[in-house]
């Protein structure tokens, strides 16, 4: 039998911790759905997606038509991974592109988790991969053990992610022509998902002085997808007091998200890797 809800609070720590401290249970939001599906679009959600612009909504995209629509159509389950068990802690590793990795020897740790979620090749994506091979026994990258999650920052990954479950070349836009399984190899439409507009406006990542031209980095996402789907997370490679990027980006608040994830980490809603101590 296969499960998707979650395990008692007392369980796992992440749900504990949120549930035990009061700042966190006004900023994390679990009842927002991560991830668009089939049932994703209606007419409440048409009304209200249509007045924000992507990522956040669907304004200025062809919704009604060929495109949102009937991509979220192939999109079965709002779920991001099947649970095999009601009683068990789904334990997730996020891995940034930090240089605070270097040298850590944390490979095996990471590896032993039952996810692990790393940025893909362009920022349209991130990738989760399933760390169990008696379960899912094909290699990674190239195996059924790699879920595909986008980033709807514009009609183009609506395109991308509706060819590669068709498994047919993209048939207009930026991409036009492209063949998605020369990315992706073929792949079962269980192994595409596209992030929800209204998970990117989540309180926790929310600064009123930036609001204007904030857009969380991929990283920020990975780990916020793990947040609210996995029952206990641990990041590697994030930027922390001591390791910080060479440069910040203008849509980015890196030094908001660089806060957030030391207060996470303190209250011991995840587990920050801060380099050798």
């Amino acid at each position: 039998e296969n499960w998707n809800q979650f395990p008692p609070l007392e369980a796992c720590p992440l749900r504990s911790a949120v549930q035990s401290d009061v700042l966190l249970r006004s900023r994390f939001r679990f009842s927002v759905p991560v991830l668009q599906w089939v049932q994703s679009f209606s007419a409440s959600s048409l009304t209200k997606l249509n007045q924000r612009a992507p990522p956040y909504g669907w304004k200025g995209l062809p919704v009604d038509g060929k495109h949102v629509r009937s991509t979220l159509l192939l999109l079965n389950s709002p779920h991001l991974f099947t649970r095999t068990s009601p009683e068990r802690c789904v334990r997730c590793a996020v891995v940034g592109n930090g240089g605070i990795l270097r040298g850590s020897k944390k490979g095996k740790e990471i590896d032993d988790h039952d996810f692990v979620f790393r940025r893909g090749d362009e920022d349209l994506l991130l990738r989760v991969h399933h760390q169990h091979p008696e379960e899912c026994p094909d290699p990674v990258p190239e195996g059924r053990s790699i879920t595909y999650v986008f980033i709807p920052s514009n009609l183009r990954d609506y395109l991308m992610i509706s060819a590669a479950i068709k498994g047919r070349p993209v048939a207009s836009g930026r991409d036009k022509g492209d063949k998605p399984w020369m990315y992706f190899g073929h792949k079962p439409s269980q192994n595409f998902k596209i992030l929800h507009p209204d998970f990117f406006s989540s309180p926790l990542l929310h600064n009123i002085r930036t609001k204007h031209l904030y857009m969380p980095s991929t990283g920020a996402l990975m780990l916020m997808t793990a947040l609210h789907t996995c029952d206990q997370v641990s990041a590697y490679g994030f930027i922390t007091k001591d390791f910080k990027p060479l440069q910040f980006f203008a849509n980015h608040d890196m030094k908001m998200e660089l806060r957030v994830w030391a207060s996470l980490h303190d209250r011991k809603v995840l587990t920050l890797y801060q380099g050798q101590t």
